[in-house]
């Protein structure tokens, strides 16, 4: 199946949830917001299938002072 992700075109297997691209993408959940299709998905949400063709964006959060 293809996703966009930040942009980027990606073949990824059937069935992958917004948690496993996480885990593939080596990203702790709490500190990432992600937007699937643009909108906004709450953590809770974070088992929801991904489907051929959408996009995902992922922002990670930054610390500082």
């Amino acid at each position: 199946m293809k996703f966009t992700v930040n942009g980027d075109s990606r073949d990824l297997p059937e069935g992958m949830t917004i948690q496993s691209l996480l885990n593939e993408l080596k990203l702790t959940p709490d500190k990432v917001a992600v937007e699937l299709n643009r909108r906004l998905v709450r953590a809770e949400k974070y088992d929801t299938p991904l489907k051929d063709g959408d996009a995902v964006e992922v922002v990670t959060f930054v610390g500082g002072g």
